[in-house]
């Protein structure tokens, strides 16, 4: 008798689900961090990800050593439908602190991401991606996923696996740095810094005017 894991999930051994979701639950819920930016709905991805795999696991193949391709499908849908982690990832956005530490995932594209600035610059770049470049960057580069992996989660040729990647790190990586570049300018005719400078300098003016 077969008793390799996918046999188990696929005939519904408890056992084998937990062994799924100890191996891999932190997999999917650091995907799912990085995509929305909210940990709560991460969360949701996690449980929704767990449910659906319950549901869909007599469509688990025998096909790889571990089932983490097709878990990581199931993870890609339950973000491509799930409208409620789009909105609230948008508030999430808006909550950060400007100087929050968030976890070095982009070495290899952006640099080190020291901050919230850097990370929601990268998230707005990531929208201006198309939903093929940005499932393939972040199954590829955020949660490692090698090719032949992330085109069985996706259910695409491998060869396209690497031209859509190679395409959004090029993107990627020029969206990344405007938006960054734009974030950090101050918006036009604000005159924070040099116009408050420059009401101190002739409040003082006026003072030593009145003083003479």
């Amino acid at each position: 008798m077969d008793y390799s894991l996918h046999t188990r999930i696929r005939a519904g051994d408890p056992e084998a689900f937990r062994e799924l979701f100890r191996d891999h639950a932190r997999l999917v819920h650091r995907h799912a961090v990085r995509v929305t930016g909210d940990r709560a709905v991460a969360e949701e991805i996690v449980s929704l990800t767990f449910l659906e795999a319950w549901r869909l696991r007599a469509k688990l193949r025998d096909e790889g050593d571990s089932p983490r391709p097709w878990l990581m499908g199931i993870a890609v849908n339950v973000l491509r439908n799930t409208t409620r982690a789009a909105r609230r990832h948008q508030r999430a956005l808006q909550r950060l602190p400007a100087r929050e530490t968030v976890p070095d995932f982009v070495d290899e594209l952006v640099g080190r991401i020291a901050d919230a600035d850097q990370l929601a610059a990268v998230q707005r770049a990531l929208k201006k991606l198309s939903r093929s470049e940005r499932e393939v960057f972040t199954l590829c580069v955020w949660s490692g996923l090698g090719y032949a992996e992330a085109a069985a989660a996706l259910g695409v040729p491998v060869g396209t696996v690497r031209s859509r990647l190679s395409r959004a790190r090029k993107r990627l990586s020029k969206l990344a740095e405007e938006e960054l570049r734009r974030r950090r300018e101050p918006p036009r005719g604000s005159g924070q810094v040099q116009g408050g400078r420059t009401s101190a300098a002739r409040s003082h003016e006026s003072y030593e005017e009145r003083s003479e």
